[in-house]
């Protein structure tokens, strides 16, 4: 019924039990999964993972994190890795200048090549940013055709509905359960047609599980705060994030 559009399968906790962790996900309801990957290696994970479970997709890019670290050829290996089926997204991709691990210069760049495939090829992005809304915001508007999803959105109203006029997704992980967030008073202005859940998984557990290890079907946790905060039922939720996902990423 729902979809975990943002975990990391390939991390031990979870890829030491990967059936454990798809049969708990099963029963809360979250039947598939984009393992996303932060570096070109991460990718290859992914797509093994998903080549060995139907209901597992995955994506191929370069986080702000890892840019400092890629090889000269990472753009000729992210065009290799995306003709596979089970591919289905860019990412993730960004700024992140709440950590600053690699310098902004190099980011922007990274992040510019990697719209310049997502472009080329038409395929979606999943983006992360991190105290970056203006640069990115300058990034994304010069590649107009290119289309995805703003990844365990953190910030203000303001910079959500940029995304959404540019037309972005909105996807909402465990920190949308924080005790005194202020992603609720963002989350019940985002259209039901735009938004999307994830895990981010093994990070940002949700409440009541905050500061454990997080599981993709956690997802549930965060679809019903959902759910609470635009008073609809759960399974409205559960529709609409799935259709967006199913759309986006071109899924069966």
């Amino acid at each position: 019924m729902l979809i975990d559009t943002h975990c990391h399968l390939y991390y031990e906790e979870l890829k030491n039990d990967i059936k454990g962790v798809l049969k708990r996900a099963h029963d809360l309801d979250v039947n598939r999964f984009i393992c996303v990957a932060t570096n070109l290696e991460d990718a290859r994970e992914c797509l093994s993972l998903a080549e060995i479970h139907n209901n597992i997709f995955a994506s191929v890019g370069i986080h702000p994190h890892d840019a400092k670290d890629t090889p000269d050829d990472y753009v000729d290996q992210i065009i290799d890795l995306i003709t596979f089926d089970s591919m289905v997204a860019l990412g993730e991709m960004g700024l992140d200048y709440f950590r600053n691990i690699t310098d902004p210069s190099i980011q922007k760049k990274v992040f510019r090549d990697q719209m310049e495939v997502a472009q080329k090829f038409k395929y979606p992005i999943i983006f992360h940013n991190r105290d970056a809304d203006e640069d990115v915001i300058e990034v994304l508007a010069d590649y107009p055709e290119v289309i995805g999803v703003a990844h365990c959105f953190s910030s203000n109203l303001k910079t959500a509905q940029s995304f959404l006029e540019m037309g972005y997704y909105i996807s909402f992980s465990g920190n949308l359960t924080f005790k005194n967030s202020h992603l609720p008073e963002v989350a019940k202005d985002i259209p039901l047609d735009r938004v999307m859940v994830e895990t981010d998984s093994p990070y940002l557990s949700p409440a009541p599980f905050r500061g454990k290890p997080n599981e993709p079907g956690r997802t549930r946790y965060v679809a019903e705060k959902l759910a609470e905060i635009h008073a609809l039922p759960f399974e409205e939720i559960a529709k609409h994030t799935t259709e967006n996902a199913v759309e986006l990423f071109r899924l069966p």
